[in-house]
């Protein structure tokens, strides 16, 4: 009967957390979310081109519209062809609540698809900008 008291006294409880498994679910989220963040940026990816230019800074009411080099004009990030973005850009912009227009053309989209996209933009009465790459110092 000596024994088994004097057992119960040396086995205290220990008052240590174990992080290990912690650590390891942090770890394995941190690399989960360091993979997804470039996908979920979202935007439509342009190759713009490059030349010097001044910064643009973005504003709430900026309207980004963007044609690859397929031809398909996204309005946001809405595909429509031309012939859609002709018809439906006018209405797109009249609620009011887009004062800027940002228009980013690819390098490789023909040159007639983005000036008829520039037109009708600027037919709307909405100031627009052409987005460009800063060209790299020579």
């Amino acid at each position: 009967m000596m024994k088994s008291r004097r057992r119960d006294r040396d086995l205290q409880p220990v008052a240590e957390i174990n992080v290990t498994s912690m650590v390891d679910v942090a770890f394995t989220l941190l690399i989960i979310f360091i993979i997804t963040a470039p996908i979920l940026q979202g935007g439509i990816e342009v190759s713009v081109p490059q030349t010097d230019v001044t910064s643009l800074t973005p504003e709430e009411n900026t309207l980004i519209v963007s044609l690859d080099r397929d031809g398909i004009v996204y309005v946001g990030e809405t595909p429509m062809d031309q012939a859609e973005f002709e018809a439906s850009f006018g209405q797109i912009v009249s609620g009011g609540t887009v004062d800027k227009v940002w228009f980013q053309g690819d390098s490789l989209a023909t040159w007639g698809a983005g000036v008829n996209v520039m037109s009708v933009i600027r037919e709307s009465g909405i100031p627009f900008a052409v987005v460009a790459e800063q060209r790299p110092a020579r």
